[in-house]
C-alpha cells in the first residue's frame, strides 16, 4: 500500500497572498502568522507576491486572475468578516467560500482558506494570534503541505 502526505518543506515554492484590508486590524494579524509560517518552511521572501484588495468579495476575482497566470505553486487568502445586524455576513461568506473553491477547482491550483468568519470582534481577534492560535499561520501550514502533495501526484 502506498501512502502520500504532504511535507511541510516549501523552499523554492512560489506563493501569492491575497488579504482583505478591510476589518485590517485582524487580517494584519493573520498576514503576520502566514509570513511566519512561510519563512520557518523554507519559502523566500523573493518567492512571495502579497496583494492587497479592499474587502473579501475582491479576493475571488482576483485569485481567478493569479491562477490563469501559473506564476505561483499556490494562494493564501486572508481577511476577516464579521457578522454584523444585516444578512450582508451571510451572502458575503458564502460567496468568497464558493468563489475560492471554484477557482480551485477549475484552475487546478491550492487555495487555502485563512478568511475568518466570525460572530464578533473578539472571536476574530482569538483567531488571529491570541487563544486560538493564528489561522493565518495555519492557512499557510495547509496551503505548503497541499503543494507538496500534489507535486506528489504529478511526479507519480
Amino acid at each position: 500500500m502506498k501512502v502520500y502526505e504532504g511535507k511541510l518543506q516549501a523552499k523554492g515554492y512560489r506563493i501569492a497572498i491575497i488579504l482583505s484590508r478591510f476589518n485590517q486590524f485582524i487580517s494584519g494579524h493573520l498576514l503576520d502568522g502566514a509570513l511566519e509560517a512561510l519563512g520557518k518552511l523554507g519559502v523566500e521572501e523573493a518567492d512571495i507576491e502579497i496583494y492587497k484588495v479592499p474587502g473579501a468579495f475582491e479576493i475571488p476575482l482576483l485569485a481567478k486572475k493569479l491562477a490563469k497566470k501559473k506564476q505561483v505553486d499556490g494562494l493564501i487568502c486572508l481577511g476577516a468578516l464579521i457578522r454584523g445586524e444585516t444578512p450582508h455576513f451571510d451572502y458575503l461568506s458564502a460567496e468568497v467560500t464558493k468563489g475560492l473553491s471554484q477557482v480551485a477547482m477549475e484552475e487546478g491550483l491550492p487555495i487555502s482558506f485563512g478568511i475568518l468568519t466570525v460572530e464578533t470582534i473578539e472571536q476574530g481577534i482569538e483567531r488571529a494570534g491570541t487563544k486560538s492560535g493564528n489561522k493565518g499561520y495555519e492557512a499557510a501550514l495547509s496551503l505548503i503541505e497541499t503543494v507538496s502533495l500534489l507535486k506528489q501526484v504529478k511526479l507519480n
